[in-house]
């Protein structure tokens, strides 16, 4: 499941990261640390996702 995981989270991370820039770029935020922030916050996030998304495929 860990493999799952791993494959999932390369996909999801970026895919919420990449989603969490352009909502701050649409606020009208577009100096360098709201982006990467951003950035951060999407990585972040897609660890848990990828693991329930995996546990989910896998069982």
């Amino acid at each position: 499941m860990l493999r799952l995981a791993g494959l999932l989270y390369s996909l999801i991370s970026t895919t919420l990261a990449g989603t969490f820039i352009i909502a701050v770029l649409v606020m009208g935020y577009g100096t360098l640390m709201p982006i990467l922030v951003a950035a951060a916050l999407g990585f972040a996030l897609s660890l848990p996702v990828a693991w329930l998304i995996a546990k989910a495929l896998y069982s």
